[in-house]
C-alpha cells in the first residue's frame, strides 16, 4: 500500500466531506442556488478523486509501477479544478474577482484527465508484459 497516496487520498476525502456540509449548512442562504450548484459540484469531484487515490494506493501493489505521477497530477487537477470551483461560488461573498479563476477550472480538469490517461497508458503496458 502507499502512504502517501493513501494520506493524500484520505485528507482529500475528510475536506470533501468539511466541504459539503460547510456549503449545505454555511453558506447555503449566503449563495444564489447556482452557485451553491457549481459548490457542490466541487466536492463531489474532489470525493471521486480522493476515492480513485484510495483505490490506487491499496492496489499500488498489484500494480507493476508505482503511482507517484498520477498521484501528482490528480492531486494538481482537483486542487485547480475544485479550488477554482469553491473559489467562483464563493466569490459574491468574498468580492473576488473569477476572470483569473476562470481558466483555472479546465486546466485542473485537464490535469485529472492526464492523471487518468497516465494511469490506463501504465495499466495498458503492465497488462502487455504478462
Amino acid at each position: 500500500m502507499n502512504l502517501k497516496a493513501t494520506i493524500t487520498a484520505s485528507i482529500l476525502a475528510a475536506t470533501s466531506i468539511m466541504l459539503g456540509a460547510f456549503g449545505a449548512h454555511a453558506i447555503k442562504e449566503l449563495v444564489t442556488a447556482e452557485r451553491l450548484v457549481t459548490f457542490e459540484v466541487g466536492v463531489r469531484y474532489q470525493m471521486y478523486i480522493a476515492l480513485s487515490l484510495l483505490v490506487f494506493a491499496i492496489c499500488e501493489d498489484r500494480f507493476q509501477f508505482e503511482i507517484r505521477l498520477v498521484r501528482i497530477l490528480m492531486l494538481v487537477g482537483i486542487l485547480l479544478f475544485s479550488g477554482s470551483i469553491y473559489l467562483i461560488a464563493l466569490s459574491d461573498i468574498w468580492g473576488l474577482n473569477t476572470k483569473i479563476l476562470g481558466p483555472l477550472t479546465p486546466i485542473g480538469g485537464l490535469c485529472i484527465i492526464l492523471g487518468w490517461t497516465v494511469f490506463i497508458y501504465r495499466v495498458w503496458k503492465a497488462a502487455k508484459k504478462s
